[in-house]
C-alpha cells in the first residue's frame, strides 16, 4: 500500500537570469533534503544562488502554512527537493550600437524558477542513493553491459601502403 505524499511548490517568475545559468544551481539541489539544499545554495558562488534560496525558503514556508491550514501532518525534517526547474520566460529584445552607424541586436533572457518539495516516506535516504541501489540490484542491466560486439578485423596496413610503382618508359 502506497501513501500519497503532498507536494508543495513555490515559483519566482520573470527573473533576470538566463535559464541555463539557473539550471546550474538547481541541478545541485535536486533530490537533496531541504536542510542540505539550503546549505548547498548558501555556499554556492553563483549570482542566481540567492534567488534560488529565496524560492526554496518560500516552498518550505508554503509546506508549513498549508500543513497547518489543512490539518496535514507534515514533518519538515523529512522534506526534500522533488523537482527544481528553470523554464524560459519572455525575451527582451535590445539594440546595441555598432561601428559605422550600425546596430547589433541581442536578447536578454528571463526565466521562471519553480521548486517543489515533498515529504520523503522512508526517512533520511536520498533519492540518489535509492537510484544507485536499484541499478545495483538489476541483473539484466549487468548482463547487457557485459556483452560486447566482436571486434572487427583491420586490414593489414602494409598491404595497403605498398602499391606497385609504375616504371617510367625510356625515350
Amino acid at each position: 500500500m502506497q501513501v500519497e505524499t503532498r507536494e508543495f511548490t513555490a515559483q519566482a517568475r520573470f527573473q533576470r537570469v538566463s535559464p541555463q545559468k539557473a539550471r546550474l544551481v538547481l541541478d545541485l539541489i535536486k533530490g537533496q533534503s531541504v536542510e542540505q539544499a539550503l546549505n548547498t545554495v548558501a555556499f554556492t558562488k553563483k549570482g542566481v544562488a540567492p534567488m534560488v534560496e529565496k524560492v526554496l525558503r518560500s516552498a518550505l514556508q508554503n509546506a508549513n502554512y498549508l500543513s497547518q491550514e489543512q490539518g496535514l501532518d507534515v514533518d519538515v525534517d523529512k522534506l526534500y527537493v522533488k523537482s527544481a526547474i528553470a523554464n524560459d520566460g519572455p525575451r527582451m529584445k535590445r539594440i546595441r550600437p555598432a561601428p559605422m552607424g550600425r546596430a547589433y541586436r541581442y536578447q536578454r533572457r528571463l526565466s521562471h524558477i519553480l521548486i517543489s518539495v515533498a515529504e520523503r516516506a522512508d526517512g533520511n535516504r536520498s533519492s540518489l542513493v535509492t537510484r544507485v541501489e536499484e541499478e545495483e540490484t538489476a541483473p539484466k542491466a549487468k548482463k547487457a553491459a557485459a556483452k560486447k560486439a566482436p571486434a572487427k578485423k583491420v586490414l593489414a596496413k602494409k598491404a595497403i601502403a605498398k602499391k606497385p610503382a609504375k616504371k617510367k618508359a625510356a625515350k
